[in-house]
Formats: C-alpha cells, sequence, structure tokens
C-alpha cells in the first residue's frame, strides 16, 4: 500500500468531468420538487440528496488522496462515474419504479470507491477507510433492499440509512485521513459552481417556447443576477476558506472538512435545487402571481443557501454572518410578493436582498468578522 506525500494541489480535468453527473443529478432533483409540488417530493429529494451527496463528497475526499493520472484509477473513476449515471436516470422515478435501479448504482458507487481507498491511499487512510466501508456496504444493502420492496419499507428504509450514514463518521471517527486543503477547497467551489449552473440553465427552460418580449427578458435577467449574487456569496472569500483549513493542525481538518464542506453543503446545494425548481415556474409567467408552493421554493431556496453557508464559515472559524443571517431572514419576507403580486417582482427583491447583504459586508473592515478565528479552529476535531 503506497504513502503518498506529494498531492496534486490542482483539480484535475478527470473530476471536471465527473462533475458533470453531478450537474444531471441536480437536474433531476429539481425535475422531482417540479413535477410534484408537494411535501411528500420535498421528502424523497432531502432524503435522495442525502444518499447521493455522502457518496459523491466521498468520491471528492478520494480524489484529494489519490493521483488521478493513472491509468487504473481512471478507468476505475469512470466506473464511478457510470454508478453515478445510473442513479441520476433512476432519480425521478425512484420512488415508483426506479428504487431498484438507483440500489444497484448507489452499490457499484460504493463498491468502487472502497476499492480505490484501499489501493491507492496511505496507510493511515486504509485504516480510516476500513472503518467507514462497512457502514457504506450496509448502507448500500438497505438502500438496495428499499429499492426492490417499494412502498412504506422503501420510504422508511432509504430514510434510516441516510441518517445511519451521516452519523457514520461520529461512531467510526474520521481520523487519519489526510486533506490537502487547496485541492478540497478547489473542488467542492466547482461542485457548487456547476450546481448554481442549474440555475441558470433552469431560465433558459422556463422561458422555452415563449416570445421573447420585455417583460420575459427583464425577468430571465433578474434571475440571473439572483443566481449570481449567490456564486459572489460563495466566493466573496474563497482565500479565507483555504486559510482556515491551512491554518488547522493536519489531524484537526479531517472533522472540519466533514463538518463545513459534508454537512454545510448539504443545505447549500438542496438551496440550490429548490431555487432552481421555483425559477423553472416563475420565469415562464414574469407578471401573474405564483403559487404558494413556488413562491416558497424560492424563499427557501434563498434562505437555506445563505444561512448554511454562514453555518459553512462559522465552521471554518471565519466569523462571517450577520448581514447573511438578515438576508436568509429577509428572503423568506418575500413570499407575499410572489403570490399577491408577481414572480418578478419576488425575484428581484431576492436579487435585491443578497446584494444589499454583500454590500454591507464589503463596507466593514476586513479583519472585523471575515479573518479565521484560531479560538473556534482550535476546538474542531
Amino acid at each position: 500500500m503506497p504513502e503518498i506525500s506529494d498531492r496534486s494541489v490542482r483539480v484535475s480535468t478527470l473530476e471536471l468531468f465527473f462533475d458533470l453527473v453531478f450537474v444531471f443529478t441536480i437536474t433531476q432533483l429539481t425535475a422531482v420538487l417540479v413535477d410534484g409540488g408537494d411535501l411528500a417530493s420535498v421528502i424523497q429529494v432531502v432524503v435522495m440528496f442525502h444518499l447521493i451527496w455522502w457518496m459523491y463528497d466521498a468520491y471528492a475526499w478520494l480524489t484529494n488522496a489519490i493521483a488521478t493520472d493513472r491509468v487504473r484509477y481512471r478507468l476505475l473513476l469512470l466506473g464511478g462515474m457510470g454508478g453515478f449515471l445510473v442513479i441520476a436516470l433512476a432519480t425521478p422515478k425512484a420512488y415508483e419504479s426506479d428504487g431498484l435501479a438507483f440500489g444497484l448504482g448507489w452499490l457499484v458507487v460504493v463498491l468502487l470507491h472502497a476499492g480505490m481507498y484501499v489501493k491507492g491511499t496511505s496507510l493511515s487512510e486504509v485504516a480510516a477507510i476500513l472503518r467507514i466501508v462497512p457502514f457504506n456496504l450496509a448502507g448500500a444493502v438497505v438502500v438496495l433492499v428499499g429499492g426492490a420492496l417499494g412502498g412504506d419499507a422503501q420510504w422508511i428504509l432509504w430514510a434510516l440509512a441516510a441518517v445511519m450514514l451521516w452519523a457514520t463518521p461520529w461512531i467510526a471517527s474520521v481520523e487519519g485521513f489526510v486533506i490537502t486543503a487547496s485541492h478540497f477547497v478547489e473542488r467542492h467551489g466547482l461542485v457548487v459552481i456547476v450546481a448554481l449552473g442549474e440555475s441558470v440553465v433552469v431560465i433558459g427552460a422556463g422561458v422555452a417556447g415563449l416570445p421573447l418580449d420585455f417583460e420575459l427578458v427583464l425577468v430571465a435577467l433578474l434571475s440571473l443576477a439572483l443566481s449570481a449574487a449567490l456564486w459572489w456569496t460563495y466566493f466573496s472569500d474563497e482565500g479565507a476558506i483555504e486559510e482556515a483549513m491551512n491554518a488547522a493542525p493536519p489531524e484537526a481538518r479531517p472533522r472540519l472538512a466533514l463538518v463545513g464542506f459534508g454537512y454545510w453543503h448539504i443545505g447549500i446545494l438542496l438551496g440550490v435545487v429548490a431555487l432552481a425548481a421555483g425559477l423553472k415556474k416563475a420565469v415562464g409567467a414574469p407578471t401573474e402571481p405564483l403559487d404558494a408552493w413556488i413562491a416558497w421554493e424560492l424563499a427557501v431556496g434563498v434562505a437555506l443557501f445563505l444561512a448554511s453557508d454562514v453555518g459553512f464559515r462559522h465552521s471554518l472559524g471565519i466569523l462571517r454572518g450577520g448581514a447573511r443571517l438578515a438576508a436568509a431572514a429577509l428572503a423568506l419576507a418575500t413570499v407575499p410578493l410572489g403570490t399577491e403580486v408577481e414572480g418578478k417582482a419576488q425575484i428581484a427583491a431576492l436579487a435585491a436582498i443578497v446584494v444589499a447583504a454583500l454590500l454591507v459586508e464589503a463596507r466593514r473592515p476586513r479583519g472585523r468578522d471575515g479573518d479565521p478565528d484560531p479560538a473556534v479552529l482550535s476546538t474542531e476535531g
């Protein structure tokens, strides 16, 4: 088993290619919300995303640990990409007829991930992953059985699998994993970018076939402005995030990575899914009041993104968040604009709120709440 001492600090083109499947997964989850439009569809999306993100983020940890320029690892990663593609294809009807396909894809992803970790990483990381693998395999069995049974059993088993998997690091520990901060931060930043790309793509999908008049162009530009403001929010202090990871002792980095880039990114990415679902419906009728469900998707999507972003930074000791938390609360207050006035008004208000929060932060001295707090970092892990 090789000891890995010289790791790439750049995200490889293979990893970027791998992320194309994640774009498709986000699209499929968005479709579940758009087509469902009820509490059941929300629960399905939340549970499936927890299952998907557990293993997708596990591959981000994997590519942080192995050299992706080796032929065998490239082939195995492409195999994992195929497994995720099956999961994405099965997602829209995973709770109807395609649950078994979802489970089989998930099993393939788990097996390839474990094999690559054991064969390609350092001794400490092999020991660490061997503590996690039994839980991943158990989760795969539960997901597979749930998908095969369907009905109420599937709802219960998949929810249990999601809870068990995300509780695993607190049972088995993540001690022993080695995190290369520059690669890890860049890798997750790219995941957020490709997810936000879905919120841009749905603009085109929402206006497809409609006459391109002034109102349609305006709502499309406002929607783009909202997505851009969320992008700016996440990447406003990317350097501080990497500095925070580098400042932490190496033994503390796995726990920081788990909490910040694992748990808090669930909210960030689910916020994008909810926003994309709302935009897809809202942009097609910009001057009409929205159904309450669509207005709440827009508001909750932005609020969840902002609040989770604050939690993410706080977990790294970056104490920036007052303006963002206020913006999250104000985002929820925009629902009446959508339901009583028009969709365009709510989208414009959401964009203005996020931009205002960014402007407030820009006026504050950098050292007051933007730098990593060593006291917070020392308590992590």
